[in-house]
């Protein structure tokens, strides 16, 4: 049968509920934390507060009982019928009062009860001992005893319920308010949980809202405790992802716009090959066709260099994979024997000091050889350009290329540097417009920044500016 469980096998143990295993919220534990602090402080103060009353009222009770017994053992006899005794007998109310003497014998007033005593009341009596206090456990009394003469003792004693009695009514108040004042602490941390931890529910419900809906809106501030700068920081790094999103579409947008026109190009050439190799197709000149093959292996040049140009835009800014130690000379000399290499008839000047840094040296050569590059692309033939690598002598130095051609227009100044930006003189030249933003990526990775200028004796003249020392 399917309820009966083989011999030697357990049977399975149900799970416990998804609640049960559900940990306090934040506000729960806040009042919990609240509670059992308060709850530890009152008990600390209360009991230390019975102890101090519970001491000083027994200390007190014992000394006022040590007083009235002394007073009783001076205090005058009064004569009887039959004997001498304590006037104390005949005003004693809330206490016991008797002689006792050696032979064990107790004389107490007669509408009175008689003390309780024993061993240590009985050596006082005989003089085995000078006095004698301590609690009878029969009669709940503390019982004294003074020498009063000679074989005689006296005895005295009172009652604890009275004390005992306080101290229970004032443990009765201690629990009393020690309890409210806990339940006061727990409903004030449960307020002051509820208020603080809002704004962490409004910023749980915004990260909830950026996860589900990406949108990436600033969340409102308000204050300016802890929470308020964690919003803030928030706030900040949503605005980072925004423009890290907005740069992504503007890249793949103007990449899209770039590569329509080359590509759109290349299918239309392809196409006319493809048409003239049917048959009975017009077929094409051994000029067209050298001349579409031309224009082919042109545009697939073009869409090369803008796929490499943007595989080296989307680097991580940041990252420094290949970081080393980098001789800067060595580094221009590289880039500097490459554009010679492509640079027909134009001429480079350079002037070189040592300079060293950590960084990418890949990187940083190809950045000068874009500069080199791009001097060459608008200087005219046989025309020279200058570079130059020199330190400024504030831990940065500078590499200057300064090429032949017009200038740069001071509309286009600010914006040369930009992404896919090309001024109305470049757009009749080849290139993506790529390049020098590639120059800038590279400089800010390695703590520089870039500049344009005109140069005073014509031309433009572009500059990275890099840390590093000496080399």
């Amino acid at each position: 049968m399917s309820d009966l469980t083989h011999p030697g096998t357990t049977p399975a143990v149900a799970s416990p509920p998804t609640g049960a295993r559900r940990r306090f919220s934040l506000r729960a534990r806040v009042s919990l934390l609240a509670a059992v602090c308060v709850a530890c402080t009152v008990a600390l103060v209360s009991l230390g507060a019975y102890i101090t009353v519970h001491r000083n009222l027994y200390s007190e009770f014992d000394e006022n009982l040590v007083n009235r017994a002394e007073a009783a053992v001076e205090s005058p006899s009064v004569q009887t019928r039959l004997q001498s005794v304590p006037g104390a007998f005949l005003v004693s109310s809330d206490i016991h009062i008797g002689l006792l003497s050696a032979r064990g014998e107790l004389i107490y007033p007669q509408a009175g009860t008689p003390p309780p005593w024993g061993q240590r009341e009985l050596a006082v009596a005989t003089g085995a001992s000078d006095s004698s206090l301590r609690t009878d456990p029969a009669t709940d009394m503390r019982v004294i005893a003074l020498p009063s003469g000679n074989g005689v003792a006296m005895v005295v004693a009172q009652s604890l319920a009275p004390t005992k009695r306080t101290l229970g009514e004032l443990a009765l108040v201690l629990l009393f308010f020690g309890g409210a004042g806990i339940l006061i602490a727990a409903a004030a941390g449960t307020a002051v949980a509820r208020a603080g931890l809002r704004p962490v529910e409004r910023l749980t419900s915004a990260t909830e809202r950026v996860a589900r809906t990406m949108d990436l809106r600033p969340i409102p501030v308000s204050g300016d405790d802890e929470l308020a700068r964690l919003t803030q920081s928030f706030n900040t790094m949503l605005r980072a992802v925004a423009e890290s999103q907005d740069r992504q579409r503007r890249l793949v947008a103007d990449a899209g716009h770039e590569l329509r026109t080359p590509l759109t190009s290349l299918r239309t050439n392809l196409e006319l090959l493809l048409a003239a190799s049917r048959q009975g197709a017009p077929s094409l000149s051994a000029r067209d066709r050298e001349d579409i093959e031309s224009d082919i292996r042109g545009q697939l040049d073009e869409v090369t260099q803008l796929i490499g140009d943007l595989s080296e835009l989307s680097r991580d800014d940041n990252s420094q994979e290949t970081a080393e130690r980098v001789d800067l000379v060595e580094v221009v000399e590289r880039a500097l024997d490459r554009a010679r290499r492509r640079a027909g008839s134009i001429e480079f000047d350079s002037e070189l000091q040592p300079w060293a840094l950590t960084g990418d040296p890949s990187a940083l050569e190809r950045a000068v050889l874009n500069l080199l590059d791009n001097a060459v692309k608008f200087s005219p033939p046989n025309s020279r350009v200058r570079l130059t690598l020199r330190p400024l002598g504030d831990g940065t130095a500078v590499i200057e290329v300064t090429d032949a051609g017009p200038g740069i227009a001071k509309e286009d100044l600010p914006r040369v540097f930009d992404r896919f930006y090309r001024s109305s003189e470049a757009r009749t030249l080849p290139g993506s417009g790529l390049g020098l933003a590639i120059v800038k990526q590279a400089a800010e990775r390695h703590g520089g920044t870039v500049y344009a200028y005109n140069a005073p004796g014509g031309g433009a003249l572009m500059t990275i500016r890099l840390p590093g020392i000496p080399g």
